[in-house]
């Protein structure tokens, strides 16, 4: 029996990893992201701090893996919309209203969560602008198969995709929403979706 010394060792690491992400994670979301330390994370897991710094260079470092593996997983459900055997319209439609309802249940209902994100965004890191670009390309894609059926006049899926996110991004960015959502001098989420799919037909 032959035994892939490195990719077991991949293994252990990419274990070590989730595990050191999966505390970060949990002792955020209880004391918040200025309040933890790398220190508090290792003693919640039993290991050195310098254990940790073997994987993660800083708690910058341990917040933008867990922004990204947050975000992945959005991403993830916004693949299966895309995927589905329905109009490219009302796949557009989904897919703003998950992205309005993720940012709302996950990211601003609990304050702890919230932190991170605002954190994440002032940050400006590269993990946010590598979401943006793969929902970009999603949303482009979308767009693409309603010209092809003929549902969209818009001759430039790229450009159009920039634009529908462009247009519903007070519904979908935390720091907005806290400023727009229930306000009567303010467009509701379904009207805002709407004007941006009646945008693609003009």
């Amino acid at each position: 029996m032959i035994v892939d010394i490195d990719a077991e060792q991949d293994s252990v690491r990419q274990e070590n990893i989730e595990r050191i992400l999966d505390s970060a994670e949990r002792l955020f979301r209880h004391y918040g992201y200025a309040k933890t330390t790398v220190a508090d994370i290792a003693k919640d897991l039993g290991m050195s701090t310098a254990n940790i710094y073997r994987f993660f260079g800083s708690k910058s470092e341990i917040h933008q893996a867990l922004a990204n593996r947050m975000l992945s997983a959005g991403y993830a459900l916004a693949q299966q919309i895309a995927a589905l055997p329905v109009s490219a319209e009302e796949r557009l439609r989904r897919y703003a209203k998950q992205q309005f309802q993720i940012t709302v249940e996950t990211m601003m209902d609990e304050q702890k969560v919230h932190e991170m994100v605002i954190v994440a965004i002032e940050q400006e890191w590269h993990v946010i602008d590598k979401h943006i670009d793969r929902l970009n390309a999603l949303i482009a894609q979308m767009i693409a198969d309603g010209i092809a059926a003929g549902e969209f006049t818009i001759t430039d899926p790229d450009m159009a995709a920039k634009c529908f996110g462009a247009s519903i991004v007070s519904i979908c960015h935390p720091q907005l929403i806290t400023q727009c959502i229930n306000k009567s001098n303010r467009a509701t989420p379904d009207a805002l979706i709407e004007f941006a799919i009646r945008a693609l037909k003009a």
